[in-house]
């Protein structure tokens, strides 16, 4: 187990956590997604499809994205820019809603069973939330094909009003609504985007390696650094976790 930065045990009222390689495990979830999007945008002309694949750094013998592409963490406006600057001739107000639709029913890797998961969190009388670059319709829709929506007391998108990560606005929102202190909130999440926001944000911050981050990009931005959320409940009840 990775851990950095251990100190005395936080005493939390809140945790918001992202969505995307933090709830979901992404290679399973977006590889998938942008490997079916290409394919359906390129419509069979292998060349198209290498140009989107170039402008969304996604390697497409691969399938999956390289570390470095923007759409890893932008929000939905950000891959539908990023997209379209392959292709000229398309809208990219029409891309957006189209990618919006096919992330809505992308496929779900959760890396623990998150019902029980969640519901140990809420026994422990912490207030849940989730705030992703992603949609707010595509965050409810993923959220409620895993059976965990109802779980959450706050929901939000880059479009929800609130502004996106690395911007603390959106996570400073959960505790405003919610009636919480930010230093006794945890951000959760798996990439620079989540811990730079939440250390703006004046909160906790817990890395996860479910996403294509690697530990030591984000260990000095955490107060710790878990293999994935099922690690959360044991460091909440520890001074330190074992390596």
């Amino acid at each position: 187990m990775v851990t950095v930065r251990i100190g005395a045990r936080m005493e939390l009222d809140g945790i918001l956590f992202d969505k995307d390689g933090t709830l979901f495990d992404f290679g399973a979830t977006w590889n998938i997604w942008a490997a079916d999007l290409i394919h359906e945008l390129a419509d069979g002309n292998a060349g198209v499809a290498q140009r989107i694949a170039l402008a969304a750094d996604f390697d497409l013998v691969r399938e999956e994205f390289h570390p470095s592409s923007p759409i890893i963490a932008g929000t939905n406006r950000e891959a539908a820019e990023c997209i379209a600057r392959a292709l000229p001739d398309r809208d990219v107000e029409e891309l957006e809603s189209l990618m919006t639709l096919r992330a809505a029913a992308a496929p779900l890797a959760p890396p623990v069973d998150l019902g029980p998961f969640l519901d140990g969190l809420l026994a422990r009388g912490l207030k849940l939330g989730v705030m992703t670059n992603d949609s707010e319709y595509a965050a409810r829709a993923h959220l409620n094909s895993a059976g965990i929506l109802q779980r959450f007391l706050y929901i939000a998108g880059f479009d929800s009003g609130h502004g996106a990560k690395p911007a603390p606005g959106p996570l400073l929102a959960f505790a405003r609504l919610l009636d919480l202190r930010p230093d006794r909130v945890a951000m959760v999440g798996d990439s620079t985007h989540d811990l730079i926001a939440g250390r703006a944000a004046g909160m906790a911050t817990i890395a996860v390696l479910t996403g294509p981050a690697r530990a030591e990009e984000l260990a000095p931005f955490a107060d710790v650094v878990l293999p994935d959320i099922g690690h959360i409940p044991d460091w909440l009840g520890r001074e330190t976790v074992p390596q």
